[in-house]
Parts: structure tokens; sequence; C-alpha cells
């Protein structure tokens, strides 16, 4: 017979009581929490086709090898 093994979690009362509470979730059910936060945004018109340009553009520079990778935004002057 196959022997079990438990994984526990042991979480102090008072730090529970420290931090006002906890919240166990699966991680697919936090991923679509996650998801949710975040507001989508529809553009239509003149607008959505200004961004489409403006992503056709950057993916053309960027397969062209004109990008740069930088560590701030102080680095693109």
């Amino acid at each position: 017979m196959a022997k079990r093994i438990k994984n526990s979690i042991i979480i102090s009362k008072e730090e529970i009581q420290k931090k006002g509470g906890i919240v166990i979730l699966s991680l697919r059910e936090y991923r679509k929490l996650c998801e949710r936060a975040v507001p989508t945004y529809y553009l239509k018109g003149k607008e959505a086709e200004e961004l489409d340009k403006l992503v056709e553009e950057g993916l053309r520079e960027y397969r062209k090898g004109r990008c740069k990778t930088i560590k701030s935004l102080a680095d693109l002057d």
C-alpha cells in the first residue's frame, strides 16, 4: 500500500488577526480574479484605426531590429 503524505499549511492565529484574515483560492480562480480586475476597453472608428496603425508600425520596427532595450523611461532621451 502506498504511503500518503499530507501537505499542511500552518498559520498562526495572531498573524491572521494582524493581517485581517486570509483567503485561499485555487490558482485558476486567482487568475480569473486578476483578469477581471483589469478593465477592458474597446475602441471604435478612428481611434481604433489609429491604434491599429501604431501597433503595426511598432511591430515593423521591431522586426527590422530598430528597437532597443531600456531599463527606465529616462533612457529614452
